[in-house]
């Protein structure tokens, strides 16, 4: 599968086989936006170099907060968010116009009322094989799901 990167460059979601995953999808005006990238920024600098990757795909399809174009979206995120992890393409995560990747990650853990993501900052853990192995709530912070990356990282190991 191909995805975009922010910079609009095609990506081979193979480039990062053999690594434990988490994907996100992001807005940079939404109440949780601070928190979540001050946790998933400690996350990758802790356990990057143990085979952790965080894929960021922002997502403008709840409230509006995530407005900007690719390249405010860059500045925003790098200057202001000080985030090092890899963030992507803004796409939908709903609806006829959903990014397959996010179709495959609500067909492989749908939520607790359904499949449809409900708001920013859903977090999907996927295993160094490609199975999807959690999905967490917009509300679970970063640092909650640390015990479970970690797991996934030692059996990788």
């Amino acid at each position: 599968m191909r995805i975009k990167d922010i910079r609009s460059n095609d990506v081979k979601l193979s480039e990062y086989a053999g690594k434990v995953l988490l994907i996100v999808n992001v807005a940079s005006q939404c109440g949780l936006t601070n928190s979540n990238y001050k946790e998933l920024n400690v996350l990758y600098d802790k356990y990057r170099q143990k085979g952790l990757e965080i894929l960021a795909f922002p997502c403008n399809q709840f409230a509006s907060q995530e407005p900007g174009s690719n390249e405010d979206i860059h500045e925003t995120v790098c200057t202001r968010f000080k985030a090092e992890f890899p963030i992507f393409d803004k796409i939908n995560v709903n609806g006829k116009d959903a990014a397959p990747l996010f179709k495959y990650l609500k067909s492989q853990k749908g939520g607790f009322l359904g499949d449809g993501i409900k708001w920013n900052f859903t977090k999907f853990l996927v295993d160094k094989d490609g199975k999807v192995v959690g999905r967490y709530a917009p509300t679970t912070s970063p640092l909650k799901i640390e015990n479970d990356i970690q797991k996934l990282l030692d059996a990788a190991a």
